[in-house]
């Protein structure tokens, strides 16, 4: 499997992460795990049908996909003839580009774009990065970003400073809070704590030069015990920690 991101450009960074592109190789015949990272995005398939959600949803060619924020690993079946492309938004920033549903209704769920929303596959096979940066420049409808200090003080603080003090420096209300994640993540800011706090775990546990006890990083990354951290690492990942 071949794998590669690309930045979008300046202008579309506070919103974007990246774009991506994964090609099957012919070594490849199985499913590929992903974990919840706290991300919508989108996906067009250029290759043939692609199996993901844990095989609910197929992926047809020259369709687009709305993939809303995870809160569970999600498999995807990769093989030869597999070609996506995909763009992975900031949490919050899919308000910024499109009026469509909350994102509460799209949790956990791939859902095929209408046509009005959809990338145009005829210009996008020929020069991926440039028809994605125009398409997004083009098809902004704000750039108002409500929750990002929410956000950046949760990422800053690895998810483990309680709500009630995110909201307290923010100026809101925690009621207010999840209002509002509901609405621009579709996930409350307590979960969306946890995947960073996840996250945050996972990058050490699967650090090479580490050597650390999994007790140890529970204490460091806020887990009561080893036993709290192997539940998470488990619900996310669908493995145990000895395993990644």
């Amino acid at each position: 499997m071949k794998y590669n991101e690309i930045k979008p450009c300046a202008e579309l960074v506070p919103y974007i992460h990246s774009f991506w592109e994964l090609k099957g190789t012919t070594d490849d015949n199985q499913w590929e795990r992903n974990f919840p990272d706290g991300c919508p995005g989108l996906v067009i398939n250029l290759g043939e049908s692609c199996k993901t959600d844990n095989g609910g949803v197929e992926l047809t060619f020259g369709k687009t996909y709305v993939v809303g924020t995870t809160t569970t690993f999600k498999e995807s079946f990769i093989n030869a003839n597999t070609h996506l492309l995909g763009v992975c938004l900031k949490p919050g920033a899919f308000s910024n580009f499109y009026k469509y549903h909350s994102q509460h209704e799209l949790i956990n769920c791939t859902v095929e774009f209408d046509n009005s929303y959809s990338f145009n596959i005829n210009k996008i096979i020929n020069d991926p990065v440039n028809y994605l940066n125009n398409f997004f420049l083009n098809k902004i409808e704000n750039y108002n970003r409500p929750l990002q200090s929410v956000i950046e003080d949760i990422r800053h603080t690895k998810g483990q400073l309680p709500i009630s003090s995110i909201a307290k420096r923010n100026f809101t209300t925690v009621r207010q809070l999840e209002r509002n994640f509901k609405t621009h993540l579709g996930i409350s800011p307590k979960e969306y704590s946890n995947i960073i706090r996840f996250q945050n775990a996972l990058s050490i546990i699967k650090n090479p030069i580490n050597d650390r006890r999994l007790l140890d990083i529970a204490f460091e990354c806020g887990y009561s015990d080893h036993a709290h951290l192997t539940n998470e690492i488990k619900r996310n990942t669908g493995f145990a920690p000895s395993q990644l």
